[in-house]
C-alpha cells in the first residue's frame, strides 16, 4: 500500500484539522493560537484567524453553512463565518481546555469536550448550552455525534469510552425547539434525575478495556462499530448492539500514545496515528497491520478523513499532511489488443479497437469473505490467467 502525499504545510504544531465538504479546503488549528485555512489543491494559505488566546485544539467545518467552529485552551468556543472571515460569536461555559468541537449533521448543535470533565451540547442558533453531560472523572479528550443515529461517543483520560443516547434531546428539540433553546432549564446528565428517566441524554454504554487514558473514539459510518486509541498504545475495536457493547479486538504495534484512530470510509481498513511519528493502516476484519508510514521527527496529534473523497489528513509537530491511500485509477492490464480491467466489481475483457462494454469474466465481489478494492491486475498470456490483488488477498482466474 502506498501513501500518496497531496499537500504538506509547514507551521506550528497542528492540534485540530477539518476538511471542507465541497471545496478543496482544510482548516488547521495550531498550538500557537492561530487557525489556518488552506487550499490544499493549490497549496496556498487563504486566511488566518487569530482571536483565541492560547492553543486551539479543535476545529470543524459545518456541512452546509459557511461556518466553522473552534475550541481552545482559553475555555472558549468560537463560531466563525469563513465568507465574511470573522468570528460571529463566542460560547462560554467550560471551565478548562476545550479539546474537540463538532457540528451535528442535522440539528443546529455543536458538541464540545473539555478538560473540565464534561461534554456540552450547544444550540448555535440560539447561542445557548442545552445539555451538560457529566460522568467522566478525568479530562474528556474527544466527543462526537454519530453520523446518522442519535448517539454520542466520548473518550476520556479516565480510561473509558462512553456511548450516550441523545434521542430524548432530539425528540424534545423537534416538539418544542423554542422552549428547549430559551426557556427550559439546562439538562444535566449525571444528576439524580437520571434514575427517573427525566434527562434528555443518558449513558447507554461504558466501554472499559484501555489500560491508560483514551485520546480518541469515533463511530463507523455505517456499521455498529467504534474505534478508539489511547495512551496504552492500542487501537481498540468495539461492537454495539441494541442492548450491549463489547470489545472485539485490539490492534497492537504502535510504539507510543495513539492520538487518532478512524475507519476508512470505503474500505475495511483502520487508520491510526500518534506520538510514534507513524501513520498505520490496519485490516479491519483481521486487526492486523497492513502498512505503516513513518516521519523522521514529527509526532502526530490528530487524524481525519474527507467526508466525500479518498483523502486523509494528519496534523503533526510542524504542520499537516493531506494524503491518499492508494491511487484511484482502476486496476487494468493490456495484452495485444485486449484490455483487462475491473469495472464496478466486475472483471471484464474487451477489444481495444471495438467500443463495447466487453465480456464479463468474473464478479470479484463474490470472492473472499469481504470485498476489498483491487490494487493491481496482471494478465499472463501463456497461462491465460488473470491475477488480482487486494490489500490482504490475491486471486487467480483462468480465462479458458
Amino acid at each position: 500500500m502506498q501513501l500518496l502525499t497531496k499537500f504538506e504545510s509547514k507551521s506550528n504544531r497542528v492540534k485540530g484539522i477539518s476538511f471542507h465538504y465541497k471545496r478543496p479546503w482544510i482548516l488547521a488549528s495550531l498550538h500557537n493560537g492561530c487557525i489556518q485555512l488552506w487550499d490544499y489543491r493549490m497549496g496556498t494559505l487563504i486566511e488566518r484567524f487569530e482571536e483565541h488566546q492560547g492553543p486551539v485544539r479543535g476545529v470543524a467545518f459545518h456541512s452546509t453553512q459557511p461556518l466553522f467552529v473552534s475550541g481552545g485552551d482559553d475555555y472558549k468556543i468560537r463560531v466563525w463565518n469563513y465568507k465574511t472571515r470573522r468570528c460571529l460569536f463566542t460560547l462560554s461555559g467550560h471551565l478548562d481546555y476545550v479539546r474537540t468541537v463538532f457540528f451535528h449533521h442535522e440539528h443546529p448543535w455543536i458538541i464540545s469536550a473539555s478538560d473540565d470533565q464534561t461534554i456540552r451540547i450547544w444550540n448555535w442558533q440560539s447561542r445557548k448550552c442545552i445539555a451538560i453531560l457529566t460522568g467522566h472523572n478525568h479530562y474528556v479528550m474527544s466527543a462526537q455525534f454519530h453520523p446518522t443515529q442519535d448517539y454520542i461517543v466520548s473518550a476520556s483520560m479516565d480510561q473509558t469510552v462512553r456511548v450516550w443516547d441523545i434521542s430524548g434531546l432530539v425528540k424534545k428539540s423537534k416538539s418544542a425547539p423554542s422552549k428547549m433553546s430559551h426557556n427550559e432549564p439546562l439538562g444535566r446528565v449525571g444528576s439524580p434525575a437520571d434514575g427517573f428517566g427525566l434527562s434528555e441524554v443518558t449513558v447507554k454504554y461504558i466501554l472499559e478495556g484501555h489500560d491508560r487514558g483514551v485520546n480518541w473514539a469515533t463511530f463507523h459510518p455505517t456499521l455498529p462499530l467504534i474505534i478508539s486509541g489511547g495512551d496504552d498504545r492500542q487501537v481498540k475495536l468495539w461492537r454495539m448492539s441494541e442492548n450491549k457493547a463489547w470489545e472485539v479486538d485490539s490492534c497492537r504495534g504502535s510504539l507510543n500514545n495513539v492520538w487518532g484512530a478512524i475507519f476508512h470510509p470505503r474500505q475495511d481498513l483502520i487508520v491510526s496515528a500518534g506520538e510514534d511519528k507513524t501513520i498505520r493502516v490496519w485490516d479491519l476484519t483481521k486487526r492486523t497491520a497492513v502498512s505503516s508510514f513513518k516521519r523522521d521527527h514529527d509526532r502526530f496529534w490528530v487524524l481525519t478523513s474527507h467526508p466525500e473523497l479518498n483523502l486523509f489528513a494528519a496534523g503533526h509537530d510542524n504542520g499537516l499532511i493531506v494524503f491518499k491511500l492508494e491511487r484511484e485509477r482502476p486496476a487494468f492490464q493490456t495484452s495485444q489488443n485486449q484490455l483487462y480491467h475491473i469495472d464496478k466489481r466486475i472483471l471484464r475483457v474487451q477489444d481495444i479497437n471495438k467500443p463495447s462494454a466487453g465480456q464479463e469474466l468474473l464478479n470479484i465481489s463474490k470472492l473472499g469473505s469481504k470485498y476489498a478494492q483491487p490494487r493491481t491486475l496482471s494478465y499472463n498470456p501463456s497461462e491465460k490467467a488473470v491475477l488480482v490483488t487486494t490489500v490482504s488477498q490475491r486471486f487467480v482466474f483462468y480465462c479458458d
